[in-house]
């Protein structure tokens, strides 16, 4: 590892769930390529002993170092995804192996950050990291966590949180986000933007994004779609009218929302306005920028606007998604 390389250890255990311990490491492995290659990350594997370990989808996967061998080591980033079981209702339960706990409250020592991905939360729990603190874990299993550790506040809404320098993500593909939020962290948002494009993720989402809304805009099959998608995203701030927009794409205005509708399932002016809020949220999140400020750098025009367009998409107030998604950097 260079010195420029941040070293991600990879927690890996029977039966952990394949994609929690191979989607990070695809995001990571992007940094370089989008970089001048001298930045970037070491992800190691490290489990018990260096036999395979078979994964909940059979795959088996052979480690790169052992617990023991890597806790000489300093960590810059502990990630630790989870494993469940089904009753004989198909009910979803975490599993925590107290070895597996015990050697995540020792690594976690090392450790500049610790990260949980889906219901990994449920053994950074259980070895006292999420005490006293905002969570949240992929919502079959928010209940369980809930109830097994009343000192956690489990929020099963949001994709990741983050809560100092303990980071917190849902279910399945969200593991995407948070090692894109890890990356931002990291380099910043324009490299982790590069990075969210190579991944075909049209936006980066942030981490007040619900489990349960959907979170990617739909894909478009024309390129003239797809340059004024980029178009409005370049000039969020502008006024953006369907004549603005008619006359860039060199269409007539009913052309331009017969085209939106076909391919977006949504009018021109609709889709301003939902990049709008996704540009806003971002910053309710990420950033101290007041109302005034959001609505001049997204265009909104007035606050009224803005906030109708949050009550409209979100059922809510900018300053009540503010004070329930701002990211927690201390």
């Amino acid at each position: 590892m260079s010195a420029l390389e941040r070293l991600v250890v990879i927690v890996l255990f029977e039966g952990v769930d394949l994609l929690d311990i191979t989607g990070p490491p695809e995001v990571f492995s992007l940094v370089r390529r989008e970089t001048d290659n001298a930045t970037g990350y070491e992800v190691v594997l490290a489990a018990g002993t260096m036999d395979p370990v078979t994964t909940s989808a059979g795959v088996r996967v052979l480690p790169d170092i052992t617990f023991h061998a890597v806790s000489t080591r300093s960590i810059d980033t502990l990630l630790v995804p989870g494993a469940v079981e089904f009753d004989s209702d198909r009910r979803v339960h975490a599993l925590t192996d107290p070895a597996v706990v015990g050697w995540v409250r020792t690594l976690a020592a090392r450790a500049r950050r610790v990260t949980s991905v889906c219901v990994g939360a449920h053994l950074l729990a259980a070895a006292g990291l999420l005490d006293g603190k905002r969570a949240t874990t992929h919502w079959s299993t928010a209940q369980q966590l809930a109830d097994d550790h009343p000192g956690v506040e489990v929020d099963a809404d949001p994709i990741f949180i983050r809560e100092g320098d303990v980071w917190t993500g849902a279910g399945i593909s969200a593991c995407l986000d948070l090692a894109l939020a890890l990356v931002a962290d990291d380099f910043g948002e324009a490299l982790a933007l590069r990075v969210a494009r190579q991944l075909v993720m049209y936006l980066k989402r942030p981490s007040g994004q619900s489990q349960f809304s959907v979170p990617l805009e739909p894909v478009s099959t024309t390129r003239r779609v797809e340059d004024l998608r980029h178009h409005i995203m370049r000039n969020i701030g502008e006024q953006l009218t369907v004549a603005d927009l008619a006359a860039y794409a060199h269409v007539s205005e009913r052309q331009l929302t017969r085209i939106f509708k076909a391919e977006l399932g949504m009018t021109p002016s609709a889709y301003v306005e939902s990049a709008r809020v996704e540009v806003a949220r971002n910053q309710l999140e990420s950033t101290d920028a007041t109302l005034e400020r959001i609505v001049s750098t997204c265009g909104f025009g007035t606050t009224d606007t803005l906030v109708r367009a949050f009550r409209r998409r979100l059922d809510t107030t900018p300053t009540e998604y503010r004070r329930r998604f701002r990211a927690t950097t201390g």
